[in-house]
C-alpha cells in the first residue's frame, strides 16, 4: 500500500480563491475511492491518499480531468509518494508515531 499526498493547484482562473475547485476534484476523489478502496484525508494544502499506487495514480490523474473539464487551462500538480514495501503502514499511524516521540 502507498500513501500519496497530492495539491493540486489551478493557474488563471481569474480569482484568488480556489476552494469550488479543490471541492470539485475532491468530489471525484471520493467517488473514485468508494470504487477502488482507497482512503484519503484532506488537508489544508495537500489531500492524503491511502491505497495501491496505481489506483491513487490513476486517482490523482481523474482528479486533474475534471478540472481542466471544469475550464482550468493549467493545473501545477505536486505529488509525494512513500512506497513502503517492508511493511504495511497508513497515514495516521505516521503521524501517531511521531506523536509518541513528543510526549
Amino acid at each position: 500500500m502507498a500513501i500519496v499526498e497530492v495539491s493540486i493547484i489551478p493557474i488563471g482562473t481569474g480569482g484568488t480563491g480556489l476552494s469550488d475547485y479543490i471541492a470539485h476534484a475532491i468530489k471525484v476523489l471520493s467517488q473514485r475511492a468508494e470504487r477502488e478502496g482507497l482512503k484519503f484525508q484532506v488537508g489544508a494544502m495537500g489531500t492524503v491518499i491511502e491505497g495501491d499506487i496505481d489506483i491513487a495514480i490513476a486517482a490523482v490523474r481523474e482528479m486533474q480531468e475534471a478540472l481542466f473539464k471544469l475550464g482550468c487551462k493549467r493545473l501545477i500538480t505536486r505529488i509525494e509518494i512513500d512506497d513502503r514495501r517492508d511493511r504495511s503502514q497508513t497515514a495516521e499511524e505516521k503521524v501517531r508515531a511521531v506523536e509518541e516521540k513528543l510526549k
